[in-house]
């Protein structure tokens, strides 16, 4: 048969002995798939001698009508198509793709080789087998950046929904994958970390009502103002009961006699204070000067600079102070990652593990953790509005909170491979030294705070 001129396809395979029947089988069947995509002309199948490890090769030769169809397929249906064979026969073959140009007279050229515009690697595919990145130069349209930016996100069957779903419902269960060589279908471990931390800190500490309020109708709120009597006077004596119900009937509140009644008896008897910004700062060190410290500790920790902190932390009612907290939160929460990693080092002498090891089960730990408050705070705010009853959500917080000690629980069991015997001491201790841990990661980010306003 002759060749038109066009671009040949190629994928080599080399496939385990035990399966060669089967695959075989089945390619011929994925190969009819292929034909059905458009631009695929024909194919044709090369049974080559067994490779030095004695796995089986085969080469199909893919002809399509242009360079165009190719770039349209490997853009489109290829990641499909790989997954099906995948899918199938898991890691029990390998493949490896080129793209040859078919000549007018039949015969087939290489295609120059190119090198990768990442790392100058000599291209043998659509991937550069060093860096990664994919050999096509050309500038990707909107939709093909949106898809990347979310198709994670959509589909079912990508890294993100294959490693939450375990994450949630099977402790430890990523950490030995990960051990074990099982990696590349899910998310790296820190980076599923990472990402589960900064959408846990976007949700918690927002309230889309109040930052978008121009999004929202204002609320009708009746307000009654009441003048002070006490400021006209410049004095701190408060008003009385009849000069509260006289200010009432001004604004136009009506009252009953028996409220106006019990609003005499309330406000009998009842001092406050206005204070007119003169009053003395609460900051006192008078006996700062008998405490005993460290020289080097002292020299930073002057009678002068704790009062100018003092004054810093109490001022605006400390909102400063808190903003400034929770934005070490994060930090100290990630310091508390090396911690709890070396306490596991020391409850598993016997383990054969390294201290990475500790620290990836740690790392994960505190994903599903992050995971599970986020979806606490969503259930909580979401319930409301889609007509959950307030006891039904309080009750499914409860008990996702705790399923927590359990997860950590089980989890330590399947990543460890110990009894219950042994394992229930040292969860015990590892929850003590979480307790303590997060005592101190917290005083550090509190006194960080203080210092940092």
């Amino acid at each position: 048969m002759t060749i038109e001129s066009g671009v040949i396809y190629e994928v080599s395979l080399d496939i385990e002995p035990d399966i060669v029947g089967e695959f075989d089988a089945w390619l011929a069947g994925h190969i009819d798939d292929m034909l059905t995509i458009p631009g695929f002309i024909s194919a044709r199948t090369f049974v080559l001698e067994d490779s030095g490890d004695g796995k089986a090769r085969r080469v199909t030769h893919f002809h399509l009508e242009s360079e165009a169809d190719l770039e349209q397929y490997l853009s489109g249906p290829a990641a499909a198509m790989r997954q099906a064979a995948t899918d199938r026969f898991g890691d029990r073959f390998t493949a490896s793709r080129r793209v040859l140009h078919a000549m007018p007279s039949g015969g087939i050229a290489s295609a120059p080789v190119e090198q990768c515009l990442n790392c100058k690697t000599p291209l043998s595919g659509q991937y550069c087998a060093n860096c990664g990145q994919r050999a096509r130069s050309r500038l990707i349209s909107l939709w093909e950046l949106v898809r990347d930016a979310f198709g994670d996100l959509f589909e079912l069957d990508s890294r993100l929904w294959r490693t939450m779903i375990p994450l949630f419902a099977r402790p430890g269960l990523l950490t030995r994958d990960y051990l074990e060589g099982r990696r590349v279908r899910f998310m790296p471990p820190f980076r599923t970390y990472l990402v589960l931390s900064i959408i846990f800190f976007l949700i918690a500490f927002s309230n889309p009502k109040k930052d978008l309020q121009i999004l929202f109708e204002p609320e009708e709120t009746e307000s009654t103002t009441v003048t002070d009597s006490a400021t006209d006077t410049g004095g701190d004596e408060a008003p009385s009961g009849q000069e509260v119900l006289e200010q009432l009937e001004e604004a136009g509140v009506e009252l009953s006699e028996e409220d106006k009644e019990e609003l005499k008896q309330a406000t009998e008897g009842l001092s406050i204070n206005l204070s007119d910004g003169t009053a003395e700062s609460a900051c006192e060190l008078d006996d700062f000067e008998n405490t005993q410290m460290p020289p080097w500790l002292a020299k930073r920790l002057t009678k002068e600079r704790l009062l100018r902190v003092c004054e810093k932390v109490t001022a605006n009612n400390g909102r400063d102070f808190l903003n400034q907290l929770l934005d070490k939160v994060p930090a100290a929460l990630f310091f508390l990652l090396p911690l709890m990693a070396l306490v596991l080092k020391i409850l598993y002498p016997l383990s054969k593990r390294y201290y990475v090891e500790h620290l990836l089960f740690v790392v994960h730990f505190h994903a599903f953790f992050f995971l599970v408050l986020t979806l606490q705070i969503l259930l909580a705010r979401t319930g409301p509005l889609v007509a959950i009853p307030a006891g039904a959500v309080n009750t499914a917080i409860v008990a996702i909170s705790f399923y927590i000690p359990v997860y950590l629980y089980k989890a330590m069991r399947r990543v460890y491979g110990q009894g219950h015997l042994l394992t229930l001491p040292k969860y015990l201790m590892l929850v003590v030294a979480y307790a303590i841990g997060f005592s101190l990661v917290l005083l550090v980010a509190t006194l960080i705070a203080a210092f940092s306003i």
